[in-house]
């Protein structure tokens, strides 16, 4: 699936919403909802009135990495962006250069045994190429220190050029992201879950809406990059089995956060549509051919119409939908990206 669509340049967001007047928190982000043909404008604080009591969210508990850290190749200033931890111990990489404006542009990769030094005495030494569609990232193997150190004394989070300034870590975590115990997270914010505030989510339990945590840790997409998904780590617990096939069997819906919630949890279903506990790696890449197994809606920002993207939503609502969907949203003037606007689709 294709869109003709340009996103222009003063629709990107450039800074959380929480940032953009006195009063405002995480849940003013404006949503935009399709129904099938029906498309309709909201506030993300009115999602409790949209749900229904056996509704189910399913939400992705990963917590976001400070995964860029500076380094040199030789005398050359670079930019290490750490996406995936492999279980072997290295960890998928991208080398950015820096742009002088506090961001980073793409960057040739490689090649093979280049080391990189990092802080603190760290090294980094690229292996081999991820995969064999692409040289943007590579497996490294870091010698001096643990990744997840590093990460907490000399990262930051990763950010793109359409954003205007560095902001903290806490700005890039949800309201579900929960610390992993080998240090793996996301590179990048689950941010269909970023407009959810502890407020929000106790007003949805009051009104009998349910959540089903799974976790899976993304890993970079550089918005220059319009890639297929990598191979991710991911998990999805029991109680959250049986609570996605509890609701599967009654009168809810099951609606992902995110298109990490949906790969998730669509790696968990059998033939037979029950959802069993799994954890491990995922390579599912959601297209309107294999169809959703389990998720009958979705939350998810507005980003740039790239292809595997685009699929997953078209598997989930149809073609019709997301092009209305699209269309409204440039119509609107929503805001795109992570500290944008929302499209909630519905059955």
């Amino acid at each position: 699936m294709t869109l003709a669509v340009r996103v222009p340049q003063e629709l990107s967001a450039r800074v959380p919403v929480e940032q953009r007047g006195p009063g405002l928190d995480r849940d003013a982000v404006r949503m935009l909802v399709s129904k099938g043909a029906e498309v309709a404008h909201h506030t993300f604080s009115e999602l409790p009135r949209l749900l229904r009591a056996g509704d189910l969210l399913v939400v992705n508990t990963s917590a976001t990495l400070a995964a860029a850290v500076d380094g040199w190749v030789g005398h050359a200033r670079v930019v290490v962006h750490f996406s995936t931890r492999g279980d072997d111990g290295r960890w998928a990489v991208e080398l950015r250069e820096p742009d002088g404006r506090g961001t980073t542009r793409a960057r040739a990769g490689g090649p093979a045994q280049a080391g990189v030094c990092l802080p603190g005495g760290v090294r980094l030494v690229l292996e081999e190429p991820l995969s064999g569609r692409s040289e943007r990232l590579w497996w490294a193997r870091v010698s001096g220190a643990g990744v997840p150190g590093l990460l907490r004394e000399h990262g930051r989070p990763i950010r793109y050029a359409y954003t205007e300034r560095d902001q903290p870590l806490s700005v890039y975590q949800t309201v579900f992201a929960l610390p992993s115990g080998d240090g793996s997270g996301s590179a990048e914010m689950p941010s269909a879950a970023r407009p959810f505030t502890a407020r929000l989510v106790t007003e949805l339990v009051s009104r009998g809406v349910r959540f089903a945590p799974v976790t899976l840790h993304t890993g970079v997409a550089s918005a220059e990059a319009h890639e297929p998904p990598y191979p991710e780590r991911f998990a999805v617990p029991e109680a959250s089995a049986g609570l996605i096939n509890a609701t599967k069997a009654g009168d809810g819906r099951v609606i992902a956060v995110g298109t990490t919630a949906v790969r998730a949890v669509e790696s968990a279903v059998g033939a037979d549509g029950t959802v069993r506990p799994r954890a491990g790696w995922t390579d599912l890449v959601v297209t309107p051919e294999r169809g959703v197994r389990v998720v009958d809606g979705l939350l998810t920002g507005l980003h740039e119409p790239e292809a595997s993207h685009l699929l997953m939503l078209e598997a989930v609502a149809g073609r019709a939908a997301i092009e209305r969907g699209y269309e409204a949203a440039l119509r609107g003037r929503y805001l795109w990206h992570e500290f944008g606007d929302v499209h909630l689709l519905l059955p």
